[in-house]
Parts: structure tokens; sequence; C-alpha cells
């Protein structure tokens, strides 16, 4: 400390300014920035203020060198522009989704905004807030050029002995910032053991999160012992469980070896009285765009409304938001969080996914498809859902589904649901088919939205905000698409043997503008109470229903409920082969210890609510947990998103079941294998159209 202070006055050839307007001008953008995003100051100012001197000074370097004036100006201009550009774009990121994207996600996503969502970017940039956003981040440059331009500032070199100095002042600031966060307090695991992007910008700043992104993405995984987490109770089922000889595997890759470890170490969690409840039946599973709990209402979404009473019942659950739509469909398709932000998804392009629930019904001869109906190319899903198991491929706007649905924005799910079903699968059975819908997506205005205006006088004289009103809207299509659906598979007698399951991919971020938690005013109508956390704004409804569970007693699940159980859940009712090790999430008619988990280490169980940046437990009503039980589930919560990572990145389970196969082989040997199944799903759409046609 006493080098920084003695340099300020140090006999040296740059003055005040040469030395401290980097760090200045980096602290200013981050104020910028955390006030038009996150707003909550202390005490990250303090380790913002500090990191802000380590990169700021750190850049001086390179606007002090001894090439000349010219050569130091036109860096300094460089340094500033990238500065200003950097947080903009991330200010304008978070402004679209409300949640902080990392580089990676943000730098995949660009060429998909300019050329499918080019028109809502300029028109978020250029509106009065984005506007005098851009000036803001900006003006450091633009201050730069005028005191350039009058001739009131020169800048100078400096000299050896500075620059030593500048090195000094980098080690001591960094030192004391890493001292401060390593004074007990929850900020120490947030910095390390519990890091993740978003909660390291809101609690450290921008820029130094981005250097830290970089470090620890040339990281190596561990995992914790688990020796006394929590486990599945017991039961009287067999285990889900495959039998595999980890010992025999390859060696070769260190990463997959760790995995192998910790999936050995884990307890399995139980068959159960669903298992193969839905065994043969087809099964169409929708990730709907922004959908929510509250866009099923009796009286506007009326079908949605019968399919999540009489189906089966989740009354907590969660989709948590990391990535936007990518990110969503990461969860519900592969089972995990989207840990490397925008590019999971694409990360497994190649992989074997040999848990999708594409894959295992492939292996049983299903007749599969994954359809969208916006541009086929958008988050590369021409290279994506072309690996996910389904062995008739994937179809989007501009490989085949323009022949189903009208060109305007966004596209209708009834005319995809019509096309699709009535001219490609609906009498493909056993079929197995995957949508990624579009028509709930924002803007939420009349005027940008062709499902608002065609959906508007169902919508018009309803007690809310036009905001909500157009949201509604949006959903009153995806109700149509159900409503056409569902009396489809009636009239073909094939509702009982047809499941229908539907998860959001995110919550409704684009009813807000430059809304941050706690000041979502619209999120907040819509669903009844003030958005203040991550928990409440990333609760939603899981829909599962079959015509053969109407007349049932309900199917309840209290318990939490999180996207990535969505697969798992499904394995066990179609009666697939699958192994409860191998995926984070859980059966939720398992015995399996009820969790839900975000990539920011914040996790909710049956018995309470933990938040990582405070490292509070916040007990349910009545609950009482022994000492021990926050750092359980700590550690499993460290331990699964280590696994979400990781198989993420290596191709792990080509490591225990060899390399991708042939998804047309593989379905050719399904369908000779489980022939006798097929036959059966054959003859109850025979059956079904027979009476339909007598009727």
């Amino acid at each position: 400390m006493l080098g920084m202070l003695g340099s300020f006055y140090a006999d040296s050839q740059t003055d005040l300014l040469d030395r401290w307007m980097l760090p200045l001008v980096i602290f200013y953008l981050e104020m910028v920035f955390k006030a038009s995003t996150a707003g909550d100051f202390f005490p990250s100012v303090i380790y913002i203020a500090l990191f802000a001197i380590v990169l700021g000074r750190f850049l001086t370097l390179f606007t002090t060198l001894p090439f000349g004036v010219r050569v130091n100006s036109v860096v300094t201009k460089v340094i500033l522009c990238g500065l200003g550009v950097l947080y903009g774009v991330e200010y304008f990121v978070y402004r679209q989704f409300k949640i902080y994207f990392d580089i990676k996600t943000v730098t995949s996503g660009a060429g998909h905004v300019a050329g499918g969502f080019m028109g809502d970017a300029i028109r978020l940039v250029f509106s009065p807030s984005g506007l005098v956003h851009v000036l803001l981040f900006l003006l450091p440059l633009i201050l730069y050029f005028l005191v350039r331009h009058f001739g009131v500032y020169e800048p100078a070199q400096e000299s050896a002995r500075g620059r030593i100095l500048i090195v000094v002042q980098c080690i001591l600031a960094y030192l004391l910032a890493l001292l401060l966060i390593a004074i007990p307090s929850p900020y120490r695991n947030v910095y390390w053991s519990q890091w993740n992007f978003a909660t390291s910008v809101q609690e450290f700043g921008l820029s130094r999160t981005i250097g830290k992104a970089l470090v620890n993405s040339s990281g190596e995984i561990a995992f914790e012992s688990e020796e006394n987490a929590e486990g599945p109770v017991l039961s009287d089922y067999d285990d889900n469980v495959m039998d595999i000889d980890f010992d025999s595997l390859d060696q070769g890759d260190k990463t997959c070896v760790k995995l192998d470890e910790y999936v050995q170490g884990l307890t399995p969690s139980s068959q159960n009285e669903m298992t193969g409840l839905f065994a043969g039946k087809n099964l169409i599973f929708i990730s709907a765009e922004a959908f929510s709990a509250e866009a099923i209402r009796e009286d506007i979404t009326p079908t949605l409304y019968r399919m999540a009473t009489r189906g089966i019942q989740f009354t907590d659950y969660y989709q948590p938001s990391s990535a936007g739509t990518t990110g969503g469909e990461c969860s519900n398709i592969l089972g995990v969080l989207p840990f490397e932000g925008g590019e999971s998804l694409k990360g497994v392009a190649e992989f074997n996914n040999y848990f999708t629930i594409g894959s295992a019904l492939n292996r049983q001869g299903y007749n599969g498809w994954a359809f969208h109906n916006n541009d086929y190319t958008y988050y590369d899903r021409h290279l994506t859902h072309n690996n996910l198991g389904y062995n008739n491929g994937y179809m989007g706007y501009g490989n085949g589904m323009e022949d189903y649905v009208t060109e305007q924005w966004p596209q209708s799910d009834l005319e995809m649901v019509q096309g699709t079903f009535d001219e490609i699968y609906g009498t493909e059975a056993p079929f197995n088919v995957y949508y990624m819908s579009v028509s709930g997506h924002c803007d939420y205005d009349p005027e940008e939205n062709d499902m608002v205006r065609k959906n508007w006088d169902a919508v018009a004289d309803l007690d809310c905000s036009d905001q909500v009103k157009a949201y509604l809207a949006c959903n009153v299509e995806l109700d149509a698409a159900m409503e056409y659906l569902i009396g489809r598979l009636e009239e073909l007698g094939i509702a009982d043997d047809t499941v229908i399951v539907i998860s959001a991919d995110h919550f409704p971020y684009g009813l807000d503008d430059d809304a941050a938690l706690g000041n979502m005013k619209y999120l907040s109508e819509l669903y009844g109470y003030k958005v203040e956390d991550t928990f409440s704004r990333d609760h939603n409804r899981l829909i599962i229903w079959s015509g053969c569970l109407e007349d049932q007693e309900p199917i309840v699940v209290d318990d939490p409920v999180s996207s990535i159980d969505v697969l798992p859940t499904l394995l066990n009712l179609f009666g697939c082969e699958w192994d409860s090790r191998l995926l984070p999430g859980r059966d939720v008619f398992s015995n399996a210890t009820p969790l839900v988990f975000d990539l920011s280490y914040n996790w909710r169980t049956d018995k309470g609510t933990y938040w990582a940046v405070t490292d509070t437990f916040e007990p349910n009503d009545g609950v009482t947990v022994d000492n021990g039980y926050v750092d359980r589930i700590n550690t499993m919560v460290a331990n699964k998103i280590n696994y979400c990572a990781a198989v993420l990145t290596t191709d792990y389970f080509a490591h225990v079941f060899g390399k991708n196969p042939d998804v047309n082989e593989v379905n050719a040997a399904g369908k000779e294998e489980n022939a006798a199944l097929i036959e059966a799903a054959q003859a109850s759409y025979a059956e079904g159209e027979s009476e339909t046609a007598a009727e």
C-alpha cells in the first residue's frame, strides 16, 4: 500500500491523469453497468474498485509505451473503445435476457442475432434508454478525443522505474482484494468454490469476472467426497442402475476417469410404482417458448388448463434461467444445466447423447422427429438437433417447415402442429416427437407480434396491463395447438396411448425492459407477487399429460422439481433402461433427495432454500435440520454442477457406451427387438381409426 500511495507523488514522466485514467474509467464503467443491471452496490463496490485498479494500471503499461505520443494515443483510444463496447454489449444482453451471459455465449449468439433478430437489436439500441447507455459507455472515449483535440492533454511515456511501480501497484491491489474476500464471509465461497459468471459479475465486476472465466476454463474438474451426503432412502424396488464395468473402460482420459470414480461412489435411486407407466406409448415433448405457470388459465387457455389439472400435477417446478432458449433446451433435452452457456448444446453436437429421450426411445424402435417453427439454423439447431436420437432428423423453417407455417413473426405453433401431425407422423405409431415452439416469443406488442394481433380479442377484456395481455395472447396460440393436437389424437383413438410433455425454455424475460430482480413490474404483475430473487423468477409449471390419466385420481408432485429432472422422470415412466447415477437430475417418483439448484449454487429442497451469495439457509416452516445438512447439500450441488460441466465438454457417454452409433441402424435393431410393442402401438391406432370411421 505504501508503494501505491507513494507513487502518487513520485517524480515521474507521467502526470496524475496518465497514472489513474484507466482505473477510473473502468470503475466508472462498472458503476454505470451495475446501476443499470444489478443495482446493489455494497460491499461489492470495494472489490470492484480494487480490481479496477489492477486492470486499469495493467493496461496503463500499454498506454505509456516509449514509442511516442501518437502511438500511445492510438493505443489509449483502442482500449477505451474496446472497454465501452464490452460493457455496452453486456448491458444490452442483460437488458434483453435479464441475465448475465458469459463471453462465449455472447459471441456465439452474435451471428444469430444479426440473422434472425436484427430488428429487435436495433430497436433495443436506438430506444431512448439504449441511446443514453451508448453515450454513457462511450463517454470516456468521447472525452479523450476532446481533450486530445483541444490540446488539453498529451499522453506521456513511463520510465522504467515507473513501469516497475505499476506492476507493484497491480500486485498490491490484487492481494488486498483477495485478502478482503478471504476474510470469513460468504464472498470467499462465491469467489472460489462456488464461482459462477453471473454471481461474479454482481459481486466483483464484469472486468474481473471475464478474466477469471478465462482462467477457469482451463482448470481441471474435481469432485468432493459424498460419503456423508444425502442419499436415497431405502426402497423395496430394484435400483435404476446398469451393469457397467467401469474398470474395463479406457483410462486414458483423466476427466473421464474422474467421472467414473465419482459416478461409482453414488448411490443409485430406485424404481417405483410409476416405472413403466407409459411403456409403449407415443411421446410428444414440447419446449415451450417463454412458457409460465400463469399462462395456464381456465378462461383463455382451457386446453393447457385441462392438461395441467388432469395430468400429473407439479406444484413446485423450476426452469433455472442462465442461457436463454438454448440453455432451457439443454436442461430439457440433455438433463444437465447449461454450464457452457449458449455453447452447451452445440458442444455436444457430435457426442454420444446416449440418454436423451430421443436416443432411449430410438433404441426401442420408435419413429422420431424434431421440429421447430423458426429458422432451422438458429442456435445451430441444424447441427445439434440432428444428434438427439430422432431417426427422421430435424426440421425447421428453411429445411421443410416453411411448407406448413406462414412466414410471420413469431410463427404459429398451431400451424406447426397441424402440418406435422397430419402430414408427417400422426399415423406412424409408436412416435417420439420433439417440438421447440416459438409463438410465445417477445416482443409483447401488437405492432411487433403477429400472435398478439391474431389472439388479441381473447385477452382484450382481461383485468391486466396491455403488456401482460399481449404475453397471454401469445400463449393462446400454444393452447390452440394443444387443442388441435389432443382433438386429433382423440379422433384417431390414440389419446390414451400418447403422452404430451410441456416444459418452458425460460421465464418470460421479454415482459420487462431495463429491469433487474426486484424491479420486474410486468413479470410481477403476471406472477401475482413481487419477483425479487431467482427462485421466484424461475418458478414454472411442468405438464405431463396423457388421455389415460384423465379419469384417474390426480397424481400430485409437491416436492421441488427442476427441468433437469424431466429426462430421468420420463426414462422411468417409459420403462427405459438407464442408470440414475449418470444423470444429475432425479426421477421425481424415486427415493432420491428432492433438489433444485442453479449455476449460482443456490438450491432448494423439501426442507428449505439456500442462498450462496449470503451463505444462508432458510428452512421451510416447521422444519429443522441437523448441523451438517447444508454442507452435505452444498457438496452434492457442487459435484452435480461439475458433472454438468464435464459431460458438456467431454464425450463421456462415448467413453461408457462407445462412439456415437448410426441412428437408423439403432432404430432398425430396436424395431426388430421390440416388434411386439410396435405391433401393439400400430394396432391401437388402427382400432381407433376404425372406431372413428364407424362414428
